[in-house]
């Protein structure tokens, strides 16, 4: 029965992998769909490959932080599975409502909720403070190193063409750029979310003593069905896209040209690369809407529509407040049928 247990929880991790995918295919695609570089089915087609293939190139430190981040001596199957709930359950509304909330920071916030409703404040050990207090960082700091980099990028490439006449041949230049900056947004994204999901499953396997701790002393060191398995379901997520969040990123926010989203996936996928390279679990969403509402910026103020803005904002503040208080609620439905 144990061992039943344990396989449906991984399978409700992939599943929630999935729906990290469909709910962040709008930070992949985005602003190459809106800026008409590729089609919708096109473009999602390219953020899931370079979503699969990103474990050959990024290591795996994200994974290693996210597995730490509730004690081994805690995590148990049905609080895995309550955390997994609670991150769903967020993932889903938000992607409802159209709203670009964090996935990463519900998957926390469904693991720490779901440990405190096991063993109240004992769940903060030193590790899940680091990663909280990491996270928590970024929260504000993706956010705004995206922005900065958008902004700085944009008038910074903006200086260099504005003396050349041939526009046309500059906006083809930035259309066959966009295609490799959405590769490298995508290969971030991959790096850092997949990981995350890698991580729980590894905690759930170090739990439930199917997997030896001593892995997590390697950076590299998860079993490849691990790594392919969690890579093929964000991939597969992304190509079936969450349609209103594209709207919301690609549109609602700024209008953006071929050049803007260049500058915006590229600063992004840097804030990603640095991001993985340290093991710090970031927010891609939060990450390319700096970016987005930076490159905005950098054309005019005006051009930013605050309110839309002021609305995601919200759902990042709510994310792992919200996700914790569902993921709670499961940990006690199931521990009333235990």
């Amino acid at each position: 029965m144990a061992n039943f247990l344990v396989i449906a929880v991984v399978a409700i991790a992939l599943v929630f992998d999935f729906v990290n995918g469909f709910h962040d295919a709008a930070n992949s695609i985005a602003t190459v769909v809106a800026t008409r570089v590729l089609k919708p089915w096109q473009a999602v087609l390219w953020a899931a490959f370079f979503n699969f293939v990103a474990f050959l190139i990024l290591p795996l430190e994200v994974a290693n932080a996210i597995a730490k981040i509730v004690s081994s001596d805690i995590v148990s199957i049905g609080l895995v599975f309550a955390g997994l709930m609670g991150a769903i359950f967020w993932n889903v509304l938000t992607a409802w409502l159209g709203l670009p909330s964090s996935s990463s920071h519900a998957l926390i916030g469904g693991m720490v909720g779901a440990g405190f409703a096991k063993v109240g404040t004992d769940v903060f050990s030193h590790k899940t403070l680091t990663t909280l207090r990491k996270t928590g960082a970024f929260i504000i700091y993706s956010p705004l190193i995206g922005l900065l980099l958008g902004f700085t990028l944009l008038v910074l490439v903006m200086w260099l063409v504005h003396r050349i006449r041939a526009k046309r041949a500059v906006n083809r230049t930035f259309r066959s750029l966009q295609l490799v900056s959405a590769a490298a947004f995508s290969l971030g994204h991959g790096a850092n979310d997949a990981q995350k999901t890698m991580g729980i499953i590894a905690a759930l396997l170090i739990g439930a003593h199917k997997l030896d701790p001593k892995v997590l002393d390697n950076p590299d060191g998860l079993p490849l069905w691990i790594v392919l398995s969690c890579h093929a379901a964000i991939g597969l997520g992304t190509m079936f896209g969450g349609w209103r969040i594209v709207r919301t990123m690609g549109t609602k926010l700024t209008k953006l040209e071929p050049m803007g989203g260049v500058c915006a996936e590229t600063a992004a996928a840097a804030t990603l690369f640095f991001a993985s390279y340290n093991g710090i679990p970031v927010s891609t969403t939060h990450t390319i809407t700096g970016a987005i509402v930076g490159v905005g910026s950098a054309n005019r103020l005006s051009a930013v529509r605050w309110n839309v803005a002021r609305k995601v904002g919200w759902a990042w503040v709510l994310t792992i407040p919200g996700s914790a208080l569902v993921a709670m609620l499961c940990y006690w439905i199931v521990e009333v049928f235990n």
